[in-house]
């Protein structure tokens, strides 16, 4: 059963002082109710609202940096720093449900990475991103030459070791989870998926319209490195 086995759970922050404390409290709802044992990390990327203050919870853990440093970085500082082996990441915004958590961790019992895929007919993806979010995916799929339901979901679980595998490959910035799809199928990993409804978030979203580029940038660059004649 893998409520037997402990689990980190790494929440990136940025200014979300509204959505952190309702991605909190059903953690430790969840927390309760299966029985699992966890570690809430919270890193705080040097927000200018309330976020640390709403951070500082019973039971949770906060890392701050003293200036924005990225999504990526917020990751790589919360995985280095957590117990556990077995590591959940989350965004603070409430998007994604974390009552999947249990599944996805069964799901990594028989994986190497289990994502949350936000391909329901249901899901609240913004209708100006779907466009670049559906060739970006396109792109992915051909340079792995496998299916990708979800290129860069931001709720997914992994062992430490996956990405201390691909640290030097892993963007400060909004890439940490693309780079980690990428480089795992193509070096022949298996990630698994479950479909979960994305909601709408709380509080404003940090992503603009010119990360795509960076998005497309880096896909390419990955292409050439883990398949240059694709």
């Amino acid at each position: 059963m893998t409520d037997h086995f402990p689990v980190s759970i790494v929440i990136p922050a940025y200014n979300e002082e509204a959505g952190l404390p309702v991605v909190l409290a059903a953690i430790s709802e969840l927390a309760e109710s299966d029985g699992l044992e966890v570690e809430v990390i919270v890193v705080d990327d040097g927000s200018t609202d309330g976020t640390a203050r709403e951070a500082r919870g019973e039971g949770v853990r906060l890392l701050s940096h003293d200036r924005n440093r990225g999504y990526g970085a917020s990751l790589k500082s919360g995985i280095q720093v957590a117990s556990h082996e077995r590591i959940v990441i989350i965004d603070a915004d409430g998007t994604y449900p974390v009552e999947v958590i249990p599944d996805l961790l069964e799901q990594l019992e028989m994986a190497d990475m289990a994502v949350a895929a936000r391909s329901a007919a249901s899901a609240n993806i913004p209708a100006m991103r779907r466009p670049a979010k559906w060739f970006l995916q396109r792109l992915a799929e051909f340079v792995t030459g496998e299916p990708i339901p979800d290129l860069n979901s931001g709720l997914r679980a992994f062992r430490r070791g996956l990405v201390r595998h691909y640290l030097p490959l892993i963007s400060e910035r909004f890439s940490f989870t693309t780079t980690l799809t990428i480089a795992a199928l193509c070096d022949g990993l298996t990630i698994r998926y479950i479909d979960i409804d994305y909601r709408p978030r709380i509080g404003e979203s940090k992503i603009v319209a010119r990360d795509f580029f960076g998005f497309l940038s880096l896909v390419t660059r990955l292409s050439i490195l883990f398949r240059p004649l694709r």
